[in-house]
């Protein structure tokens, strides 16, 4: 079984999105987008420097609209009746909502605009960031984050947990960090799937009452709790609800492994999901697709699995 995964904010590098403008098809995609979410898409993907699409309103359309490139790709041709299911990583899910058909094209990336929207004015309210703690003892780690009023924020696998909150607590959590662990300041803009998120939440139940929601028509799974999702109605109050609840990308990776996952396509901007399914499910292949010159491992890998030569 093959399944896509869509990476999320913090994939996205400097020019990463100039190798698939080469192309028409692309190009014209993209504009569509831009012109939909009111940003300049394709300056962003090719020309802007990282301070700008660090930017969380640039970044999150940024990363949805390169996952809907790569999507139009990989499904051309009937691949994807040959797809086994999709999942993505925080704002990734936006992307495999619209690969899995519960959303349009044009709902997923209205959603996407309103959501970095929310989160970056939720996260202007107080200064607030995030990093990375790697190894430990998970125990001893939230006892720490409990005392320091630290949230975890993304359950990773592979022994990574991102936290997030006040900026000083991160700063002491760095200076004391719990024994085994190393922590690592990530360059984000606030304290993403935390109670200081909560802002946002009301803002884009509001805006999922205007979307569209079709059931799935590929199997999807949820960071909530790594479950599948039947419904595309339960799978925005879940979108919704996402942005002030922690990303259990640990459990989603479980429950790839329980329905028998034999290889991995992740969206551009690719690699960190890939990276970790390295380590939770290990001897899994996977294929990172960054530019249109890895599409064609994409197509073998997907091929090879249905049979198909």
């Amino acid at each position: 079984m093959i399944v896509i995964v869509a990476p999320g904010q913090g994939s996205q590098t400097p020019g990463f999105l100039e190798p698939w403008l080469t192309e028409q098809r692309f190009a014209d995609q993209l504009g569509a987008i831009s012109e939909a979410v009111g940003l300049d898409l394709v300056a962003h993907g090719t020309t802007s420097d990282a301070d700008t699409i660090r930017d969380t309103r640039v970044a999150q359309p940024l990363i949805v609209a390169a996952g809907l490139l790569t999507l139009s790709a990989l499904f051309a041709d009937g691949r994807r009746s040959k797809i086994g299911g999709i999942a993505g990583h925080s704002v990734g899910e936006i992307t495999a909502a619209a690969g899995a058909g519960i959303l349009s094209e044009t709902d997923a990336v209205t959603f996407v605009r309103e959501r970095g929207a929310a989160m970056a004015d939720a996260a202007a309210l107080e200064p607030t960031g995030m990093s990375a703690v790697l190894g430990g003892d998970e125990s001893a780690l939230l006892a720490r984050l409990a005392e320091l009023g630290l949230e975890p924020a993304n359950y990773n696998g592979g022994g990574q947990i991102v936290v997030a909150g006040a900026l000083d607590a991160l700063a002491a959590l760095a200076a004391e960090p719990v024994p085994g662990t190393r922590v690592i300041p990530l360059q984000v803009a606030g304290a993403f799937h935390t109670r200081y998120m909560q802002p946002a939440v009301g803002r884009l139940h509001d805006v999922a009452t205007g979307l569209t929601a079709n059931d799935p028509t590929l199997p999807i799974w949820t960071n909530r709790d790594g479950s599948s999702v039947n419904t595309g109605a339960a799978f925005i109050d879940l979108l919704v609800g996402q942005v002030s609840s922690p990303v259990r990308w640990d459990l989603t990776m479980a429950s790839l492994a329980d329905a028998g996952v034999t290889g991995i396509v992740e969206l551009a901007p690719a690699g960190a999901l890939v990276g970790l399914a390295k380590r939770g499910l290990k001897g899994v292949p996977s294929v990172a697709v960054k530019t249109p010159d890895d599409l064609t491992a994409a197509f073998d890998l997907i091929d090879s699995e249905s049979g198909v030569s």
